[in-house]
């Protein structure tokens, strides 16, 4: 076997371990959250040393991270896909958004709650900086790509004039707030209706809202 060759299965190797250490770590992650997750039992659900794993991750921080970029990616991936029609209207391409979003958490829920603990902090207790930013520059991208769409609308005279960052991180921060009361008996109770038809109307609200009116702005 030649040096390279040799080098390229270490590399490979590296790589899959890396992987099975954070696939552990989500796993563990997602069940115990940030404070109370084990690393003893990641390293042993990914089948190597402790030491091991502290020659991949620094920190619990860093390999939460690390869990937070890959699904991230993964995540915004998706919602791209949700809007890549491009003969859609920016309209139905916020339908289109918002329907992916809703059903992205009901089929995973338990990825949601990893990227709400930063706004559980008072509770679970601060989380590292690595793992606000990394959350928030998800966020960032996912407003981004709404306030791409509204603009679009605006430019082509579906929508009226408005700042659409500020609307799509309203329409945001709506979704998201939504889908937290599935959590809450209280708050269920005072939604009255299913999730999903509260959900839609609330996407179909800020739509109207957007509409011109009269041809003005």
């Amino acid at each position: 076997m030649s040096e390279d060759e040799a080098g390229g299965g270490r590399a490979e190797k590296r790589a899959a371990s890396r992987r099975r250490i954070i696939d552990a770590a989500r796993e563990v992650f997602f069940r115990d959250g940030f404070m109370e997750a084990n690393l003893d039992e990641v390293a042993r659900l990914a089948g190597v040393a402790k030491g091991t794993l502290y020659r991949y991750f620094d920190s619990k921080a860093e390999l939460y991270v690390a869990v937070l970029a890959q699904d991230g990616e993964i995540f915004e991936q998706k919602m791209r896909d949700s809007i890549a029609d491009a003969t859609s209207s920016p309209p139905d391409l916020i339908r289109g958004m918002g329907r992916f979003y809703f059903s992205h958490w009901m089929e995973h829920p338990e990825y949601f709650q990893i990227f709400w603990a930063i706004e559980n902090q008072s509770v679970i207790g601060e989380l590292p900086q690595g793992v606000t930013d990394e959350v928030i520059r998800l966020w960032e991208k996912c407003v981004e790509m709404l306030a791409g769409i509204i603009q679009r609308g605006i430019d082509a005279g579906d929508f009226r004039t408005c700042d659409a960052w500020e609307v799509s991180d309203i329409l945001w921060t709506l979704a998201n707030g939504l889908i937290q009361t599935e959590s809450s008996e209280a708050r269920r109770r005072l939604r009255r209706r299913s999730l999903d038809s509260t959900f839609t109307d609330a996407v179909e609200l800020v739509l109207q809202g957007l509409s011109p009116t009269d041809g003005k702005s």
